[in-house]
């Protein structure tokens, strides 16, 4: 039985706040942080910043310099053994002559998967594994599930009223919550690598789909429209902001391609424009991480499509009434209650008069 003691579970969990520091920027890498301890104090840490810059066990040994001999690496992902854009880190981490390494989880990437930790071993190291790693799955959960299905992550963000409810029967949606709830999406899409909304969403709400200054930087946003019936003005044609990917069917309004095209918009014209495509383009990019903020008629292809593996939903304590004010998500086909889409590992949050609950789709 492995010895964890307190003090790991809180340099793990050091490891972890380092790493967060590089959320939204290392698609389609990890996020990793690690610490370098001796006699019980820290002297040595990193974080990896972005792909292809050195990984975070790098950054630690170098701000310990000589003094890393004999001292303890934490690390909340397994240090990598092959040769990508950088060497391995096990190689870094022998050479320094650290003495033990405490690994938060094991790299589900089959170039990794428990070759590092095998190869400390093998060098006389020894190495603890599973040290807060429920935590450590979550933090990297859009890399995991990336590294298994060979797709990005995809979230389901909306906000509807107490009644369940996106908007008015006339379509107007401004604000559905508040200022509070409504910073959260604006730091949530600066973390994430891409937004998706549908053409409806363009024409009726002209969003701008950036973080609003919540994050230093701001996510690919992503149309899907398969007849591209949309403004030639709109917000998301301002490249300059963030750039702007459109997906639609082959031989779609041509006239429409030329103008977006013309204002730095990038087209991709797809044989079926579907979520599941869209979604193995983008991971074809590299991203790891989509956000999709659509209506309820894209959302359900999404669900169906298995594009979806989370869920956050905001709800407002609001009453809009009527039975044509639109859903946040559309039909399924489902006809008995058991047949329900059910979510786990739920958490609640009060934002100020909102509630968010997230949870995960069992796909």
């Amino acid at each position: 039985m492995m010895n964890i003691t307190p003090f790991d579970r809180e340099m793990m969990q050091r490891c972890l706040k380092l790493a967060r520091q590089a959320l939204g920027k290392t698609a389609p890498n990890p996020l990793v942080g690690s610490v370098i301890v001796k006699n019980g104090e820290i002297i040595g840490q990193g974080y990896h910043p972005q792909a292809g810059q050195p990984h975070a066990e790098v950054f630690a040994l170098r701000d310990a310099g000589e003094d890393a001999k004999d001292a303890i690496a934490y690390v909340n992902l397994e240090p990598c053994n092959h040769y990508g854009r950088t060497p391995p880190c096990t190689e870094a981490l022998i050479r320094a002559g650290v003495s033990k390494v405490v690994v938060g989880m094991v790299d589900p990437n089959p170039l990794v998967a428990g070759k590092g930790i095998e190869r400390l071993r093998q060098a006389g190291i020894e190495v603890i594994v599973g040290v807060e790693e429920r935590d450590c799955r979550q933090l990297n959960e859009a890399f995991v599930h990336r590294i298994l299905y060979q797709r990005p992550f995809g979230i389901l963000k909306y906000a509807m009223t107490l009644d369940g409810k996106i908007a008015t029967k006339t379509g107007h949606s401004a604000w559905v919550t508040g200022p509070a709830s409504r910073h959260l999406v604006h730091e949530t899409r600066a973390i994430c690598d891409a937004v998706i909304v549908g053409g409806n969403t363009v024409r009726l709400d002209n969003p701008n789909l950036t973080s609003h200054r919540a994050g230093d930087r701001n996510p690919l946003r992503v149309v899907m429209s398969r007849s591209l019936d949309l403004p030639t003005t709109a917000n998301l044609w301002q490249t300059a902001i963030a750039p702007t990917v459109v997906f639609t069917q082959f031989g779609s309004d041509t006239v429409i391609q030329e103008s977006l095209r013309e204002q730095g918009v990038e087209i991709i014209e797809l044989e079926n424009l579907t979520p599941d495509l869209v979604m193995q383009k983008l991971y074809e990019r590299g991203l790891s991480t989509v956000l999709w903020e659509c209506g309820g008629t894209l959302s359900a292809r999404a669900i169906e499509d298995k594009s979806v593996q989370k869920v956050m939903a905001f709800i407002a304590p609001k009453i809009i009434g009527g039975g044509k004010a639109r859903s946040p998500v559309g039909d399924l086909g489902l006809e008995r209650m058991t047949e329900a889409l059910s979510l786990t590992d739920i958490t609640i949050k009060s934002i100020e008069s909102d509630i968010l609950i997230e949870g995960y789709l069992q796909n």
